[in-house]
């Protein structure tokens, strides 16, 4: 089942990285006996600025390109598949030739990359397979030139900065050093947060699979991930106190440092939580909104803790029901000391009422007495 998460994760991080510099189309059709390409990609207009942050991803997206990424070593049936696909296509651009009345023009049948972990010296040896060092680095194999296309093995890679988004394809300790290559980029680096997002969604998808029967390279996986994620929210909790300061600091004019400071902390918690949320599920439900006020008042420690929680959740209707319950289990913990023995049952029966019924409830949980919140919650 793993398999099939990782093969998702791959063709949606690729779509994401290549869309910016051309047109990506996932899972497209051939001919024949109707054989899905991975990820087929056409180049669109140069931004070579960006192609170079790619680094060999870049290059490799230069020209038309299908992408066929495996998360175990490809083997020699799975290579004849690839390029089976790959002359399906040709037909296909050929009988569209015909159709118009034009010439065909076999410069334009995409590059085929097999994107692989490892593979035997037999199977490159088998495809005819060359590298081409005064051009490519070590890893690239290219097949016979009419046909179009090269096997890639991500662990014959150099490990440096240009082929670190290609890595972050591979496995255990290749993708774990890559994946924690990305802390050398800024916070707010636009290619680092959408290579985080993806590697939280697989994350979570991961937690959810792997529960009963976890492997040791998944579970070492999803740790490598985690200290990244720690990172993105204390940059954005610096940047929370760092604009609370100076929020707090006109404030402060009026009403007290102290209290602005605090405040602008309190602001900048709320609109990190409500864009977590956004960017986490695609919307924040009336429930979780609810809870957004109390919430940003948490202490640091306990905000970072709970968005942790929700980024292993899975991204879907569950994952927000789970969501809904960790944001009121953590309002209701500010209470906890009063409310005891009765928090389970407080939780459930707060979860039970009404959007406006818990909103009145939660706008008027600050001003309860002990005996009140006990009365309505127990």
């Amino acid at each position: 089942m793993t398999r099939f998460i990782h093969d998702r994760f791959a063709k949606e991080y690729l779509e994401e990285l290549l869309s910016p510099i051309g047109t990506v189309n996932i899972g497209r059709d051939v001919a024949a006996e109707v054989r899905e390409i991975d990820v087929y990609f056409i180049p669109g207009t140069a931004i070579p600025e960006y192609s170079a942050t790619l680094g060999l991803l870049g290059k490799m997206a230069s020209t038309t390109a299908i992408f066929e990424p495996f998360r175990n070593p490809v083997s020699v049936g799975e290579v004849i598949s690839c390029m089976g696909k790959l002359w399906d296509l040709r037909g296909e651009l050929e009988r569209q030739a015909r159709r118009e009345n034009t010439q065909y023009d076999d410069t334009k049948l995409p590059r085929l990359w097999i994107l692989t972990p490892t593979a035997s010296k037999s199977l490159i040896e088998g495809f005819g397979g060359i590298p081409n060092p005064e051009h490519w680095v070590k890893g690239v194999y290219f097949l016979p030139t009419h046909l179009k296309s090269a096997i890639v093995v991500i662990h014959q890679l150099p490990e440096t900065p240009e082929t670190m988004w290609l890595r972050i394809l591979g496995k255990g300790g290749v993708q774990q050093r890559a994946i924690a290559e990305l802390s050398s980029l800024a916070t707010d680096d636009p290619l680092r947060i959408i290579a985080l997002e993806l590697l939280y969604r697989l994350q979570s998808h991961l937690v959810v699979e792997t529960q009963e029967e976890s492997e040791p390279e998944e579970r070492e996986l999803i740790m490598a991930i985690a200290p990244l994620f720690r990172e993105q929210i204390q940059a954005a909790q610096q940047q929370a106190r760092e604009q609370g300061l100076e929020q707090g600091l006109e404030q402060g004019l009026e009403q007290g440092l102290e209290q602005g400071l605090e405040q602008g902390r309190q602001a900048q918690q709320r609109l990190i939580l409500e864009n977590f949320l956004q960017v986490r599920f695609g919307e924040i439900n009336s429930k979780m909104t609810a809870f957004l006020s109390p919430i940003s008042n948490l202490p640091a420690g306990e905000f970072t803790v709970l968005l942790l929680a929700i980024s292993m959740l899975t991204v879907d209707e569950a994952g927000r029901q789970q969501a809904v319950r960790l944001l009121a289990e953590n309002v209701l913990k500010m209470r906890q000391s009063e409310l005891g023995d009765l928090l389970p049952t407080a939780l459930t029966n707060l979860l039970a009422l009404s959007v406006d019924e818990l909103t009145l409830f939660v706008e008027q949980l600050p001003q309860l007495s002990a005996d009140e919140l006990r009365a309505r919650l127990g």
